[in-house]
């Protein structure tokens, strides 16, 4: 049988109401406990990393998971980390880029109800998860969560309270779990070397534009981070009216070694700057790195991973438009 080490960090599955509301309070053996019949199927150790709330998962504490599998990565034949929800999504995206290229699975799952609960989607989300780390086709990082497999780069939280709150973004699901069986459409095998990373740069922020939000917000991020993300509209652009001039703070910042990155809240399809003026003009003034198919989790954590590793712009682009973990197609004359 395989052997799987379960990482607990936290989140709803490991909650209890407290006065104050849901506290992550049970240890990693408790909840094992809630699912005796994994251990028909593969033998399971337990590390309790934390126990955190995952609104407060911090990048330090994805450095911490990445550091407690390369202890434990000869000992064992996969993970299966348990996680808050909140941030589920990010931390999955993360550990793509810091474990890259794993060939043994890293599966993550939660619950949006604790796992101690009558009526409870925990116990299936974490058999469905040692199932699949136990699987034959499995390698890389991974959410598992009502019965769907996610890639770690493209997963979004969609839902805030239903039990199917992860989708798969602009990428189809390689499997899915259904009636405690594995369904493999898309079998994970490795593009090449194993490589893990232990430094990430987290001074990257986000910056979501709406209608009336002032450049100067963007200049003040600037000047705080070395990165920042620019969620846009649609296919991608920012405002150059009578009111504001975003273009001017992008030169600005593209003048002071700052890393611009541009995506799109649409969550859907991804963005495309060569199709209006106002994602045309400074995509092409200014060498704009464009995020094209990709989560805003997974951009976010890209760029962390990146600037961590170089704060060369040229390498930079070149690690951005590299795939990793299928997180992104980009069209071919994209820079490499």
């Amino acid at each position: 049988m395989k052997k799987i080490l379960m990482i607990a960090t936290g989140g709803t599955i490991a909650s209890r109401r407290m006065g104050g509301g849901l506290e992550p309070l049970l240890t990693s053996q408790e909840v094992l406990q809630y699912v005796p019949g994994v251990q028909e199927f593969c033998t399971v150790d337990t590390l309790q990393l934390f126990n955190l709330d995952s609104t407060n998962i911090w990048p330090g504490h994805w450095l911490k998971i990445v550091a407690a599998i390369a202890e434990h990565f000869d000992a064992y034949d996969g993970f299966v980390i348990c996680h808050g929800t909140d941030t589920m999504a990010y931390t999955a995206a993360a550990l793509s880029y810091l474990i890259q290229n794993c060939p043994k699975p890293i599966v993550i799952t939660g619950a949006q109800k604790p796992i101690d609960l009558e009526i409870t989607d925990a116990k299936t989300n974490l058999t469905d998860s040692f199932l699949y780390a136990a699987s034959q086709e499995a390698a890389g990082v991974h959410i598992v969560f009502d019965g769907k497999v996610i890639l770690g780069t493209r997963a979004r939280k969609t839902r805030s309270k239903s039990h199917n709150a992860f989708s798969s973004i602009n990428y189809p699901c390689p499997a899915i779990i259904q009636d405690g069986r594995v369904i493999t459409y898309i079998p994970q095998v490795p593009q090449g070397e194993m490589r893990v990373y232990q430094t990430l740069n987290p001074k990257v922020a986000l910056l979501k534009l709406t209608p009336g939000l002032g450049p100067e917000f963007l200049s003040q991020l600037l000047a705080q981070n070395d990165g920042v993300i620019i969620e846009s509209y649609g296919v991608g652009g920012v405002p150059h009216n009578e009111y504001c001039d975003f273009p001017s703070v992008i030169a600005e910042g593209a003048r002071a070694g700052k890393t611009i990155i541009m995506t799109t809240q649409v969550p859907s399809e991804g963005s495309d700057m060569a199709v209006y003026q106002v994602g045309h003009r400074i995509k092409e003034a200014y060498d704009m790195i464009e995020a094209y198919d990709m989560t805003t989790e997974a951009v976010l954590t890209k760029l962390m991973w990146i600037l961590g590793q170089t704060a060369d712009p040229g390498r930079i682009a070149q690690l951005f438009y590299t795939p990793v973990s299928f997180d992104l197609f980009a069209p071919e004359d994209a820079e490499r």
